[in-house]
């Protein structure tokens, strides 16, 4: 039985891929990186960090540093948040059934803390969730499992009776992992990616959930 609920942020919450992909490819091709929108799109869901060690260890830059272009992507991505961050569609309303059913709900996101306050200062959602957890807390980001972990126990409910809801490949890894259910809602241009099929339900967008689906978990 469903004791609460995981949400990812970007991508599921606001749509905020597009704006990523915008501030992953301004920073990297200013240091000479060969990314365009469709490379960006293969580092969906993985930590700011890991995904610039990921494009240096391919292509490597002698200056600046990994985390000056780290802190260049957060920075631009914040920015283009406050200008054009909007809801995903469905997002308030399955909050407020959620709510409504009495499941207390959390957030498990790659994204830095600055960026999760961000979001939830645009759309105004931060009372919906008793949990906010960033994945910069630990010692890996997803796909592995250790943001739901940290936030299902902080919840406190245990990972077996949690329910998950991601975008991306990576993070139905991840919240698999953690052994939760798995309600995907995918990105569409990743919608093909086969590592979707572990996850146990998925939705063409939030506006498709209903709370009666729970009862199949």
């Amino acid at each position: 039985m469903i004791s609460g609920v995981i949400f990812d942020m970007d991508g599921l919450l606001i749509d905020s891929e597009p704006l990523w992909r915008v501030a992953e490819i301004e920073a990297l091709s200013a240091v000479g990186v060969p990314i365009d929108d469709a490379a960006a799109r293969l580092t969906t869901g993985l930590r700011t960090d890991e995904l610039v060690e990921q494009w240096h260890a391919r292509y490597p830059w002698p200056e600046p540093p990994k985390k000056t272009i780290e802190a260049r992507i957060i920075a631009r991505v914040i920015e283009l948040l406050r200008e054009r961050g909007e809801p995903m569609p469905g997002v308030p309303e399955t909050l407020a059934a959620l709510s409504a059913a009495g499941l207390p709900l959390a957030i498990a996101s790659s994204s830095q803390s600055e960026v999760i306050a961000t979001v939830l200062d645009a759309l105004a959602i931060g009372g919906a969730f008793n949990v906010v957890q960033s994945a910069e807390h630990e010692p890996y980001g997803k796909p592995h499992p250790g943001v739901y972990i940290e936030a299902a126990r902080r919840l406190g409910v245990p990972p077996t009776y949690c329910l998950a809801f991601e975008d991306s490949p990576n993070g139905v890894i991840a919240a698999k992992a953690a052994r939760m259910a798995c309600i995907a809602v995918p990105d569409p241009a990743l919608a093909d990616d086969r590592r979707f099929c572990a996850a146990d339900l998925i939705l063409p967008s939030l506006t498709d959930f209903r709370i009666e689906m729970l009862r199949q978990f």
